[in-house]
């Protein structure tokens, strides 16, 4: 059974820091920095719905 964790915003901070820190690496031509960042985003207003 997979278990899924949703993306916070300090991992996908951490991963755009790693992007920005070798541009070059899979990490960073991939887009997978821009994508953690907006399922971040995503979970944010998710939780903030949550809250109310």
């Amino acid at each position: 059974m997979d278990r899924q964790t949703p993306m916070d915003r300090e991992s996908a901070d951490r991963i755009s820091a790693a992007a920005d820190r070798d541009p070059a690496s899979p990490t960073a031509t991939s887009g997978f920095d821009d994508r953690a960042q907006a399922a971040a985003d995503s979970n944010d207003a998710h939780d903030d719905e949550e809250d109310d």
